[in-house]
Parts: C-alpha cells; structure tokens; sequence
C-alpha cells in the first residue's frame, strides 16, 4: 500500500518473522482472514528475524534439526508434520514436507527482503519466499534461488544478484534484527499492532480481528 493511499484509520502492522518458520505463514494467512472479516485497512511492514542465525550454508535436515533443537523424535515430527499440512489446507498453504527437507540458513533472504522494500516489493517478495520453501521445497539460502524469486514478483534480477553478492544490505538487516531482540521479541510470529500492542505465535483470525477492531477505533478516536 502507497502512503498516499494511508488514512486516519489505517492500521499499521508490523510482522517481525523468518521466511522458514511454518507459523509465520499461518499467522499470516489467520491476519489475512481477519482483515477480511473486519474489514480493516492494513498497512504491513516485515522485519527480519533469523530462527537459526548459526546455521551453516549446507542447512540442515528438518528431522535431525528438530530433534537436536526441540527434542522432538521422528514420529512427533511426522505428527507435528501431518497438523501443520492439515492446518495449512485451510488456509490455502501446501506445506509440501519430504524426508529430504532441510532447514536452512535465511540471512540473505532477508537482506533481499530489506533491499525489495526500496523498490515496494517487500511484500509480494515475503509471500513468494514462503511459497518457495514450504510449497516447492526451493533452498531460499542459495543465490540462485533468491534471484529467480526476486524476478518472479518483477524484481530486476541482476540487481538482485548484485544485492547478494555485494551484502550491501547486510549491515541494515542486522540492525533492524537488534532492534526487534532488544525490544524483548525472542520467538515468530510477532505482530505489533498500531505501534503499542504485540501478539506472538500463530493466535487464530478471531484474535486477530477483536485488536484489529480495538486499534481501528483508537486510530479513529484520534
């Protein structure tokens, strides 16, 4: 959304999450569903969190990543596996999971990410990278992949490719991180509501819509 098309009642959003967090495209699709039902008009902005910033460049197996991180065994992985596709299916999300699924590192998705936002692009670019990691299983660490996602929302590629190679956006990316830790954000989703209200996790449209509905009429009050 232009500033120009901004109004009194507009509610801003800011979604800080990683492009490899399942429950960051579920929260987001709940918001999609309450910005319906209220009819709120939104303004988001993403914000850059890594779930894994010490992840290697080879990324790592999804299944041997959760055991080492969360303890989970292979069945309650699967299980964990079977509720996110089941969750995902009514929310237009195809989470597309294989035994060959990596998790891998997203640094430089979000230095794309930084960059696509000077050209009004962030958004579209955000939706795509989730698509192309949980939905066609792409490496969103690798440059290749990047540049091809960024061409496809009619980002310029060689530029986009430059932007990696150079990591002119890298001292930006960990600035803005900083900024949302030292505000006490350690986990994703987290969504701030006209600038004062934080909700964490994936919490369903209905919760959504009841703070969507309480900033609409403060915003308005003003």
């Amino acid at each position: 959304m232009a500033a120009s098309d901004l109004t009194s009642e507009t509610v801003q959003i800011d979604i800080v999450s990683d492009v490899v967090c399942p429950w960051c495209i579920v929260g987001y699709r709940q918001l999609e569903q309450a910005l319906e039902m209220t009819e709120v008009t939104a303004e988001l902005r993403w914000h850059p969190f890594e779930l894994n910033p010490s992840m290697p460049p080879d990324g790592q197996n999804l299944i041997e990543h959760m055991a080492e991180k969360y303890g989970a065994s292979a069945i309650q992985s699967l299980e964990n596996r079977a509720r996110l596709q089941h969750l995902g299916a009514d929310l237009g999300i195809a989470f597309n999971f294989t035994d060959h699924s990596k998790i891998v590192n997203t640094f430089r998705a979000h230095q794309l990410l930084d960059w696509a936002e000077e050209h009004g692009k962030q958004h579209p670019l955000k939706l795509a990278l989730f698509e192309a990691y949980f939905s066609d299983g792409l490496d969103v660490s690798d440059k290749g992949v990047l540049t091809q996602v960024a061409r496809s929302v009619g980002l310029n590629a060689a530029d986009a490719s430059e932007v990696l190679t150079s990591g002119a956006h890298a001292q930006s990316v960990r600035a803005k991180q900083q900024f949302w830790t030292n505000r006490g954000i350690s986990g994703v989703p987290a969504m701030v509501f006209g600038g004062k209200y934080l909700l964490t996790g994936a919490q369903g449209a209905p919760t959504y819509a009841d703070i969507l509905r309480k900033v609409r009429a403060e915003t308005a009050a003003v």
